[in-house]
């Protein structure tokens, strides 16, 4: 992102004057409470007041609860960047902020208010960030970037078809694979885009040689045939044609992130972090591919997407965003380097928990415990760099 637009006159609490601010914060300690929570509701020890299943529950508020929260503050700081206008902040930014904690008691209570309105509360979210983030650009004439809000869309979609599809079918099949697809989807498109570009910048001030390769007729091709064997997926999961699409999509996705020179950038863990979190996509469509053939089971993909990916990848935008916006020096602390490790150990104790059910469930706790670890270790470690003021300059 380019440097942050001067900002208006304003005296509040520094949570408030940036988007990413109060949207990292509650986001990642939510990721790693939701997370303790759901270990005892999974084993019958907790009871959970919604009208989701415990398993559709956890789902749900790892995909339409905290990821639009980090996409949410990724996005309010981007947008002034792109449109030279002032960001959103104070009043207009608590509303948003409390439209979503609404949202996450909504879907956690449904079953006392009734699933219709949980559901128009939650959504009420993405609708809200949709508009602010419309307005901006609309006003900022940055028409190119109205297609950030594409994404948002589907979301948003997939999370109402989330609510309905539950209710009618007793658990959400059609909007899990949505939300995942979607993610997947911006994760390649967005880490397409800054992971070669942060290791360009690096390799070229620490470590001249082979660069990442620039975007073009390769990247569009594994993308595209990416978002087909997703949509396929979507469709028809268990279609004969689909496992070997994802298969392929995986292999092509593989070679794509070895073309950025992630192992030339290894001693930044700042941009390290990224290039490893990238690698469980692929490792995700193989997996979810196989899955598809009836050779592995279906959690094993789903987690190496939504525990590796998502998770290393927000993580990763957060660190760094947050140093970066704040004024500090973007250098990952021994503490970050501990959050990163522990996130990837959770991922791959997940995974390996849907491949090998007899350790099931010691690699379950396992991986619970490192990723709430690792949210709320991020929640802790970064809590007066997103609560106090910028650094001067």
């Amino acid at each position: 992102m380019a440097p942050i637009p001067r900002l208006r006159d304003y005296s509040g609490p520094a949570l408030l004057s940036y988007g990413f601010r109060p949207f990292f914060l509650l986001g990642s300690f939510y990721a790693g409470i939701a997370v303790l929570a759901w270990l005892p509701i999974f084993y019958g020890e907790l009871e959970l007041s919604s009208v989701f299943t415990p398993r559709d529950w956890h789902i749900h508020e790892m995909l339409y609860g905290y990821l639009p929260a980090i996409i949410t503050g990724f996005m309010l700081t981007a947008v002034p960047n792109w449109t030279g206008r002032l960001p959103l902040q104070g009043r207009p930014l608590l509303v948003l902020v409390l439209v979503w904690v609404a949202g996450r008691i909504a879907v956690t209570f449904s079953a006392r208010i009734g699933w219709e309105a949980a559901a128009v509360i939650d959504n009420a979210f993405l609708l809200l960030v949709a508009a602010a983030v419309a307005r901006e650009i609309v006003k900022g004439r940055n028409w190119p970037n109205l297609k950030v809000l594409v994404g948002v869309g589907i979301l948003s979609a997939g999370n109402m078809a989330f609510h309905v599809e539950a209710h009618v079918q007793g658990s959400a099949g059609y909007g899990t694979r949505v939300g995942i697809s979607a993610t997947m989807m911006l994760i390649m498109l967005i880490g397409g885009r800054i992971i070669p570009s942060f290791t360009r910048n690096w390799l070229a001030r620490r470590n001249p040689g082979r660069l990442p390769a620039p975007f073009g007729r390769y990247d569009i091709v594994s993308v595209v045939a990416a978002l087909v064997a997703l949509l396929a997926w979507i469709a028809v999961p268990e279609a004969r044609v689909t496992g070997p699409g994802l298969i392929a999509a995986g292999s092509l996705q593989a070679m794509r992130l070895g073309r950025w020179a992630g192992e030339r950038a290894w001693r930044d863990p700042l941009v390290l972090i990224l290039h490893v979190a990238y690698a469980f996509v692929p490792l995700g469509f193989v997996l979810t591919g196989l899955a598809s053939l009836g050779i592995l089971p279906t959690a094993a993909g789903l987690h190496a997407w939504t525990g590796g990916a998502m998770g290393a990848m927000t993580l990763g935008v957060m660190s760094r965003a947050s140093l970066g916006h704040t004024g500090r020096a973007l250098v990952a602390s021994a503490s970050v380097r501990l959050l990163y490790l522990l996130l990837v150990a959770s991922a791959l104790a997940r995974i390996c928990a849907a491949i090998h059910p007899a350790w099931g469930d010691t690699l379950l706790h396992v991986a619970g415990g490192a990723w709430a670890a690792a949210f709320i270790g991020f929640g802790l470690v970064y809590w007066n760099i997103l609560t106090r003021p910028r650094l001067a300059s």
